[in-house]
C-alpha cells in the first residue's frame, strides 16, 4: 500500500548513566532530505543515522530532534598540566631571585593560574552509546513509518473514489461520440435545407464525404482507450508499496494530455462539460500525489 510522505514517530531510551529522546516529523518533498539537529558530542553518529532513516523511507522532507540527557559526571577525568606548571613554577622561581624574594612558592600559589589542569571526557566504547541511541531512532522511524501508512490508506482510497468517478464520465464521454456525428449529419442537412429553402436536390454522397472529413477529424477512440488503460493502471498502482509517487505523477500527466486531446478535438458542449470535470478530478488527484512517497 502507497505511503504518506507526512507522519511523526518517536523514540526513547533509558539507560543507566543516559537517555534518549529522538523525534522525527516528515513532510512532503521531491526528494530525500534529512536534516538531523542534536548535540554535538553525538555528531560522529550523524551519517549512521541517516543511513538508518533512508533505509525504510525513500522521500520526504525528514526533520530529526536528538535530546540527551546523562545522569552523572563521574566520566570526566581531570588531569594537571604538567608542562604548564613547570613553566609557572620556573618562571616563578625567577622572579623570586630576581627580586631578591623570600616567600614561598607553594601549591596554593600554583593554583591560582588558569589552565593548570584540563577535563575530559572519559572514553567510552563508540559503539555502546551507538546502540543505545540507535534503539530510540528505530522506534521514531517505525512510528513515522506506521502514521505515513495509515495517511496512505486515505490518499489511496481518495484516488480510488476519483479514478472511478472519472473513469464514469469518459464512459459518458465515448457512448456521446457517436451519437455527435449523426448529429452534425442532421445539423448538416438542416442547414442546406434552410440556405436553399428546399428547392434542390441534396447529393447524399457529398453529405457522407462531409460528415466523414468532420468524424475523421473528431475520432478520440485512441484518446478514450489509453484514458481507460491510464485509470486502470492508476488503480493498480495505488496498491503496490514503496515509493510510488513519482509514476503516479507522470501517469496523471499523461491522463491531462489525453482529456486536453480529447477537449480540442471536440466541438460538443455535452463533451467539452466532461473534459472540465475530468480535468477537475485530475487536479485532485495531483494535488493528493504531492504528498505520496
Amino acid at each position: 500500500m502507497i505511503s504518506s510522505m507526512t507522519g511523526y514517530g518517536r523514540g526513547e531510551f533509558i539507560g543507566e548513566t543516559r537517555s534518549f529522546l529522538v523525534e522525527i516529523k516528515s513532510v512532503n518533498h521531491r526528494y530525500n532530505d534529512i536534516i538531523i539537529r542534536m548535540p554535538k558530542k553525538l555528531s560522529a553518529f550523524e551519517e549512521r543515522i541517516k543511513k538508518l532513516i533512508k533505509s525504510s523511507v525513500k522521500r520526504g522532507r525528514i526533520e530529526v530532534y536528538i535530546t540527551l540527557e546523562e545522569y552523572k559526571d563521574d566520566d570526566l577525568i581531570i588531569k594537571p598540566n604538567l608542562n604548564i606548571i613547570e613553566q609557572y613554577h620556573d618562571s616563578l622561581l625567577q622572579i623570586k631571585d630576581k627580586l631578591n624574594l623570600k616567600d614561598d612558592i607553594n601549591l596554593s600559589t600554583l593554583t591560582r593560574f588558569p589552565d593548570i589542569f584540563t577535563i575530559e571526557n572519559r572514553e567510552e566504547e563508540e559503539e555502546v552509546i551507538w546502540e543505545a541511541l540507535k534503539t530510540s531512532v528505530n522506534q521514531a522511524v517505525l512510528g513515522l513509518i506506521n502514521m505515513r501508512k495509515v495517511e496512505g490508506v486515505k490518499l489511496a482510497e481518495d484516488i480510488k473514489i476519483r479514478s472511478e468517478k472519472i473513469y464514469n464520465i469518459v464512459e459518458d464521454i465515448n457512448l456521446r461520440s457517436p451519437i455527435i456525428i449523426k448529429e452534425y449529419r442532421d445539423k448538416l442537412l438542416e442547414r442546406i435545407r434552410e440556405l436553399t429553402e428546399d428547392n434542390i436536390n441534396i447529393d447524399e454522397d457529398r453529405i457522407a464525404l462531409e460528415v466523414s472529413v468532420y468524424a475523421d477529424k473528431s475520432n478520440i477512440t485512441e484518446e478514450i482507450v489509453r484514458l481507460f488503460s491510464h485509470i486502470e493502471q492508476l488503480k493498480l498502482i495505488t496498491n503496490e508499496s514503496g515509493a510510488v509517487g513519482r509514476k503516479l505523477d507522470f501517469l496523471i500527466q499523461e491522463m491531462n494530455r489525453e482529456i486536453n486531446t480529447i477537449g480540442s478535438k471536440s466541438s460538443d458542449i455535452e463533451i467539452s462539460k466532461m473534459v472540465i470535470e475530468v480535468k477537475s478530478e485530475l487536479e485532485k488527484i495531483r494535488e493528493q500525489i504531492q504528498n505520496i512517497e
